[in-house]
């Protein structure tokens, strides 16, 4: 297998199949169906936000922090964020009573078998839209959002570079949390979505290896970033250097060998699935 069909058939891999969307259905029309219950005509709407519905969440085998962002806005607009998080965390105890519960930065962090929920409290201003709690205000101030504004900004990149940008945030956020999370996974995919890409994309045939390439490189540090972070985008640099030179000279086997290296094949692969 060469690098590009080894890192397109992991791309594939990082992402969630049927049967396990299956079990986030459920879980969010059960998830739906209590906040009915317990909040009646107190919520306007709610609805599923972030990566599940760009197509960039991975597998929980291939990112353990992997989360699907749930909003839920109320109709009464006066009340602090505070006040709406303390209900949802009440609501939570009482519906999911033997399930993980936190509060996670601004939202109610609601663990389940197959998925992590992060439920994240709003109101709707009468002329700014959305307002989520603002992260650094001890919960007590509203900050305003749009909440798929991103989602066009992404759709628009991926369309003019053939299709690859998706996959190759996939495979990069699988580097970040295999190397403990040096960055966020948010601003990780917005830098990777607004990154120019012209040298690659007019280089000629351009496979996925190349937007990888391309974007692992783009990863920087501070010198007073952690040390861990420090060494995983040097020891990736490292191997990337290996890898491009093995391929210059076509010794394609041994570059894969090295990509394997870096982004080995998750733990939940069967032997001879996908990768040989």
């Amino acid at each position: 297998m060469t690098v590009n069909g080894y890192l397109m058939a992991l791309s594939s891999a990082a992402v969630i199949r049927d049967r396990e969307k299956e079990g986030i259905q459920r879980s969010i029309s059960g998830l739906q169906s209590r906040l009915d219950q317990a909040f009646d005509d107190e919520i306007s709407e709610d609805f599923i936000f972030g990566s599940y519905t760009r197509g960039t969440i991975l597998p929980r085998s291939m990112d353990k922090r992997s989360d699907i962002d749930y909003m839920i806005v109320f109709k009464d607009s006066t009340r602090r964020p505070q006040t709406y998080l303390d209900r949802l965390r009440r609501f939570v105890k009482n519906y999911y009573s033997k399930s993980e519960i936190a509060q996670s930065s601004p939202t109610i962090a609601l663990s389940l078998n197959h998925i992590k929920f992060e439920l994240v409290p709003a109101t709707r201003h009468w002329w700014h839209g959305l307002r989520i709690p603002a992260k650094r205000s001890d919960y007590n101030d509203w900050i305003l959002t749009d909440p798929n504004d991103f989602n066009e900004i992404l759709v628009g990149a991926n369309k003019s570079n053939s299709n690859l940008i998706k996959p190759m945030i996939r495979l990069v956020k699988y580097w970040n949390a295999r190397n403990r999370y040096p960055f966020p996974s948010f601003e990780l995919e917005r830098k990777l979505a607004e990154k120019s890409y012209f040298g690659t994309r007019f280089r000629g045939r351009v496979q996925l290896k190349d937007y990888f390439f391309d974007a692992m490189r783009s990863l920087d540090y501070y010198e007073d970033d952690a040390k861990y972070k420090i060494d995983a985008i040097n020891r990736t640099r490292d191997l990337l250097t290996q890898t491009q030179d093995l391929l210059s000279r076509q010794l394609d086997d041994q570059a894969e060998r090295l990509i394997r290296r870096l982004l080995p094949p998750p733990a939940s692969a069967q032997k001879g699935d996908y990768y040989s």
